[in-house]
């Protein structure tokens, strides 16, 4: 489609219920119009962590209202909506949903165009709504849920580097602050005791880092920082102040380590493909830690290599990237119709092998 499109973003993947609208003329910067997120950190904090069925019940209640909100603050009206993009996956079902029924009910009445978006592909494509970088550049995708290197070589097609296998830093860095007596969520607060803390107290494993390839592994970082936090209670009779930020610490220095030589290894690869303009995004919660952020850069000025990160509001799940990620599908004529599904394992990369494994739904990741 050319000439001017206003659409409207709608994302509900895991905690975050968001709304969105966006306005990208036929040549020219697209610019957030509105963008609201309701979190669910109060819904879910007794529970040590996201509760599917709760989130969905707050994402069934609160969608709709986003939806009203973005559209006011827009200083739009439903009728000068050009199309609908919604996250179809990956993510908690029960979330994914709501968003996606919410979607085409409004698809459906206005009688416009829907579209279906891959939740990744919205963090991915990202710095192309911040930075109007160009393609290919190499994303570290790096959250509570997902850590990928995908080489995004345009739109709709992607490459993935490697991953992790089990759990992602953010859902580490989570299961650190439980086992820590931290509020969630995780990684603020393991990153400001680990300000206060001596990285070098408490040495962790660095997973995976004896073998080649861009793969990475969280999990055994966990379990390290429990046996460290067990044998100081033993020996203690409990921890001080000074012994949990040491453990904060020592847990997050292994994982800017891991993830700065696995992000080195990825440029190498990326690089190969002599890129005209070589370029390193980083986006997904996690990559609001500046201890993270400050170690990629680093990477990237020994590689010449351009490090970018989009705002801290746009790095976490949000509905303006869903709603860039579908302006990018609706402009190559690619939509949906009412036989959209929402589907809880959705790869980017379809010709990779699943890094955690298939069931009857599909690769996980």
């Amino acid at each position: 489609m050319t000439g001017m499109v206003t659409i409207l973003g709608i994302e509900s993947s895991c905690d975050d219920t968001a709304a969105a609208v966006l306005r990208q003329p036929a040549d020219g910067h697209t610019e957030i119009l509105a963008s609201i997120v309701h979190g669910q950190t109060d819904l879910h904090a007794p529970f040590g962590g996201v509760v599917p069925e709760i989130a969905a019940r707050a994402h069934a209640e609160k969608v709709d209202l986003c939806v009203e909100q973005a559209i006011a603050a827009a200083g739009v009206a439903l009728k000068d909506i050009d199309a609908i993009a919604v996250t179809a996956g990956p993510g908690l079902i029960g979330g994914v949903i709501s968003g996606v029924m919410c979607a085409k009910g409004l698809s459906a009445s206005l009688n416009i165009p829907l579209v279906g978006v891959n939740h990744l592909a919205g963090h991915a494509l990202t710095p192309r709504l911040t930075d109007d970088v160009k393609f290919p550049y190499l994303m570290l995708l790096v959250s509570g849920g997902h850590c990928q290197f995908l080489i995004v070589h345009d739109a709709a097609r992607f490459s993935r580097l490697g991953g992790t296998i089990d759990d992602a830093p953010g859902e580490a860095f989570d299961k650190t602050a439980r086992l820590l007596g931290l509020p969630q969520p995780g990684g603020p607060a393991v990153q400001a005791e680990a300000e206060k803390g001596d990285p070098k107290r408490f040495r962790m494993p660095r997973p995976l880092l004896d073998r080649p390839g861009c793969d990475m592994s969280f999990s055994g970082l966990k379990t390290a920082l429990l046996r460290q936090r067990d044998t100081v209670i033993a020996e203690k009779s409990g921890l001080t102040v000074q012994d949990r930020a040491d453990l904060c610490a020592g847990f997050q220095a292994a994982v800017v380590d891991v993830l700065a030589e696995k992000t080195r290894r990825a440029l190498t690869l990326y690089l190969a493909e002599n890129p005209t303009e070589p370029l390193l995004a980083v986006a997904g919660g996690v990559a609001a830690n500046t201890a993270i952020r400050t170690k990629l850069e680093t990477v990237c000025a020994d590689l010449d290599v351009t490090f970018t990160a989009p705002p801290l509001a746009l790095c976490t799940d949000n509905a303006a990237m869903i709603g860039y990620a579908g302006l990018e599908r609706f402009r190559s004529g690619d939509i949906d119709d009412m036989s959209l599904v929402a589907r809880p394992r959705w790869p980017l990369d379809q010709s990779a092998p699943a890094l955690l494994g298939s069931g009857k739904k599909g690769a996980k990741s």
